[in-house]
C-alpha cells in the first residue's frame, strides 16, 4: 500500500517501503505487574508515544534490573526511532506514531512498542513529522486490525510504501517544522507561567493578603466579612425536575433555546462544542432553571463543582440548566457577579465543595448545602477592582491560547504542503 498516490507527489521523490529503510528493529518485552519497580531500568510505555515528535515521559516507569538483563533484545538507545503498533483505544489515535529521543539513556520497550534503526536515506525527524500528517493517520486506521485492542502487523507496517524527497530536502523540512515546534513550546510555557501567576494572584487577592489601590490611589482597608451565600442575598435555583423535563426525543441539534448539559460546564467555564436545544414551547413550560445574564452556573451531580459565568460574551440568549445544575444569582446581594465567579474558582470555594459533596456512585450537592457555602466579602469597590485585575489576567492567557492555536494550525497547514511536495523548499547550495 502506498502512503500517497503517484499523482500526489513530485516526480523526483522516491517511493519505497518503510522496511527498505530499516536496518533492524526490536519489539517490546512482555512486562507483567511484578516486573515493574519504583526504581530500576527505565521503560518506554505505549503512553509515551504521543504526537509530540519526542518521547514523552513525564512520570518514568521502571522495571527490575533483573528483567532488563533477561530481555536485552528489547533495549534501545537514541539511535533507534520509536513507534507503537498497538493501541488500547479502539480508534487507534496514536498507532504508528513515530517519536525520537536524544538523551544518553537506554530504555526497555514495553509490548506493542517498537524500535527502528533507520539507514541514512531517511531522516528520523522527517519520519516523525510524516507520522503526524492526516494522510498518514488515515492509512494507519486503514491497516490496523482488532476491535478493543487494535494493532498493526509488523510485516504490513514495514511493507507500507512512503514517498520521500532527497535527504537534504527531508532535513530542511524537518528543520523548518522544528522552528514551529519551538515557537509552540515557548507559547505553552508562557501559558503555564501565566496560569500559575494568576493562581498565585487569586490566592493573594481573594483572601485579602494583598490589597489593591482604590480610585484615589489609597490601599483598600477594613476587615472582610465572611457570610453564607444565602445570608449574602444570593439566589440559588436548581433545574426543573418535573413532568415537563425534556426527554431525548425533544432535543434538537440547532435552535435558540439551549438546554445545558454537563459537557457545557467545564473547569474553564462554558464550552459549546456539543450543544442540545429545546423548542420555545418546551422552554416556556419548564418551571425552573432559567439562566440570567450575570448568573454563575454550578454543577451539582456527577462532576460536582464546575462553574461557568453567563456574561455578555456567551452568544446564546436563552439558556436553561438541567437537573444536575443550579444557577447562582448575585442581583440584590452583596456580591459582584464577576468577583463571585472568581471566588468559585478559588481554593476557598472548591475546598468547601469537595468536603461537602456526598455519594460515591453519583457525587452530588444539595440546594441546602450550596446555600450554606461561605465566602469572604470585601466592599463593592474592592470587589470590582479585584475582578478587573483577574479579568485582565484571564485576557492575557486567552490571547496566548489563541496564539498557540494559530501556531498549531499554521504548522498543520505547513506539514500538509511540505510533506506532500506541494510546496518545495530550497536546500542550501541550490538556486
Amino acid at each position: 500500500m502506498r502512503l500517497l498516490a503517484k499523482e500526489e507527489t513530485p516526480s523526483d521523490w522516491i517511493s519505497q517501503k518503510i522496511g527498505s529503510y530499516v536496518l533492524g528493529h526490536k519489539g517490546g518485552a512482555a512486562l507483567r505487574p511484578n516486573d515493574f519497580s519504583d526504581t530500576g531500568f527505565p521503560v518506554i510505555p505505549k503512553k509515551a508515544i504521543q504526537p509530540t515528535g519526542e518521547l514523552l515521559i513525564e512520570n518514568p516507569t521502571y522495571c527490575t534490573n533483573e528483567f532488563a538483563s533477561n530481555n536485552k533484545r528489547s533495549i534501545v538507545d537514541s539511535s533507534y526511532t520509536i513507534t507503537t503498533l498497538r493501541d488500547l483505544v479502539p480508534t487507534g489515535p496514536t498507532i504508528g506514531t513515530v517519536v525520537n529521543f536524544s538523551n544518553e539513556e537506554k530504555y526497555i520497550l514495553s509490548q506493542g512498542v517498537y524500535g527502528l534503526r533507520l539507514n541514512d536515506d531517511l531522516d528520523k525527524k522527517y519520519l516523525s513529522y510524516l507520522s503526524n500528517t492526516a494522510f498518514y493517520r488515515k492509512v494507519m486506521q486503514r491497516i490496523m486490525v482488532g476491535s478493543t485492542q487494535v494493532h498493526i502487523r509488523t510485516p504490513e507496517y514495514l511493507d507500507l510504501e512512503i514517498q520521500l524527497p532527497p535527504l537534504l530536502e527531508q532535513q530542511k523540512i524537518a528543520k523548518i517544522l522544528s522552528t514551529w515546534d519551538k515557537a509552540i513550546s515557548a507559547t505553552e510555557r508562557l501559558i503555564e507561567n501565566s496560569t500559575q501567576q494568576k493562581k498565585a494572584l487569586m490566592q493573594q487577592l481573594l483572601t485579602g493578603k494583598k490589597r489593591l489601590l482604590d480610585e484615589s490611589g489609597k490601599r483598600f482597608e477594613g476587615e472582610w466579612e465572611e457570610r453564607t451565600l444565602i445570608d449574602a442575598g444570593m439566589t440559588v435555583t436548581d433545574g426543573d425536575r418535573g413532568k415537563e423535563y425534556p426527554n431525548s426525543s425533544e432535543f434538537y441539534d440547532k435552535g435558540d433555546y439551549l438546554f445545558l448539559s454537563a459537557k457545557n460546564v467545564t473547569k474553564k467555564g462554558f464550552l459549546f462544542e456539543e450543544t442540545q436545544f429545546i423548542s420555545k414551547e418546551k422552554y416556556e413550560k419548564l418551571g425552573k432553571g432559567i439562566v440570567n445574564r450575570g448568573d454563575v452556573v454550578l454543577t451539582t451531580r456527577g462532576t460536582v463543582g464546575q462553574t461557568a459565568y453567563y456574561d455578555d460574551s456567551v452568544q446564546y440568549d436563552f439558556l436553561r440548566v438541567n437537573s444536575g445544575m443550579v444557577t447562582l444569582g448575585c442581583n440584590n446581594s452583596g456580591l459582584e457577579s464577576n468577583f463571585f465567579y472568581a471566588l468559585t474558582n478559588s481554593s476557598l470555594f472548591t475546598r468547601q465543595v469537595d468536603s461537602l459533596t456526598f455519594g460515591s456512585a453519583q457525587p452530588q450537592l444539595t440546594i441546602k448545602i450550596i446555600k450554606s457555602l461561605k465566602v469572604p466579602i470585601p466592599s463593592i469597590p474592592e470587589q470590582q477592582k479585584i475582578a478587573t485585575v483577574l479579568t485582565n489576567a484571564d485576557k492575557e492567557i486567552e490571547l496566548l491560547e489563541q496564539q498557540l492555536a494559530d501556531l498549531q494550525q499554521e504548522k498543520k497547514a505547513l506539514m500538509q504542503v511540505l510533506l506532500t511536495g506541494k510546496k518545495r523548499v530550497v536546500v542550501d547550495g541550490e538556486e
